[in-house]
């Protein structure tokens, strides 16, 4: 039997003896307890039969022998007779769960998943709808109108082929807008003063050009010209060439430009 189980008969006959034995040889009970390592109060709770202070059954009995043994007193024998069963204490489940609370919990948990399946798994079916849908539409627009065939030349039984018409991209370059002939256009040879007024009489052009150079003009933009060398200047008038001879003196050329275009000799 486990010690634990069992305490031992605290009779007074055990304590007296236990006492007896320690006046026999000259302790105090404070010499005991300094030598067991036991406080006072122990001692003499021990030796009075009341050890219930003292803490558990097992530990009573080896204060008893610890403290026999120290006096030579042959208590073993007596301790065990006197010992006697105590009864274990009953364990009360305090965690049980009725079947019917059980089934409940089980039948909760399944309903919230069922219901947060269906919250994720609709939206994405529906949108799956969708997009067929979509691509249903697409594919309509793709298909073009079959032309009705003549009844003499149907053949029973066959089926009329459909026809796509692909839809290509033209990356051919748009062409580029005319651009209209300059009114008047410069073209110089050679180093030339020149100086050039606009139709409100403001200077558009005043100083020397030198060969390759080249000035254009707009309709009505121009009112009078003079150039300092005339000889290597180039005078183009709505596409044809002009020619200087008339403005020129001392080869220095005057002209003005009329608003129909016309050129006429300047001052």
């Amino acid at each position: 039997m486990n010690s634990n189980q069992v305490a031992p008969d605290m009779g007074a006959s055990i304590g007296v003896r236990l006492k007896q034995a320690r006046e026999q040889a000259g302790l105090s009970p404070e010499d005991v307890a300094a030598s067991l390592k036991i406080p006072v109060k122990g001692i003499r709770q021990l030796e009075s039969g009341d050890p219930s202070q003292l803490g558990a059954p097992v530990f009573v009995r080896g204060q008893l022998r610890s403290y026999a043994r120290l006096l030579g007193v042959p208590f073993d024998d007596e301790l065990g007779q006197g010992a006697r069963p105590i009864a274990p204490s009953e364990l009360v489940s305090h965690t049980h769960t009725p079947r019917f609370r059980r089934v409940f919990e089980q039948a909760t948990r399944r309903a919230i998943y069922i219901v947060l399946t269906a919250a994720i798994a609709v939206p994405i079916w529906m949108a799956s709808r969708e997009l067929k849908k979509d691509d249903a539409k697409v594919e309509s627009l793709d298909v073009a109108t079959v032309p009705a065939t003549p009844a003499n030349n149907a053949q029973p039984g066959a089926p009329e082929p459909v026809h796509r018409t692909p839809l290509v991209a033209s990356m051919a370059t748009l062409p580029a807008a005319a651009q209209p002939a300059p009114a008047l256009s410069l073209n110089f040879t050679g180093n030339s003063w020149v100086e050039v007024r606009g139709s409100d009489g403001r200077v558009l052009e005043s100083g020397e050009l030198g060969t390759g150079q080249q000035r254009s003009y707009a309709a009505g933009e121009v009112s009078r010209v003079v150039l300092g060398n005339s000889s290597a200047v180039e005078v183009r008038n709505a596409g044809r060439t002009v020619d200087l001879t008339p403005f020129s003196r001392a080869n220095v050329a005057r002209f003005t430009l009329s608003s129909d275009g016309s050129l006429t000799p300047g001052d």
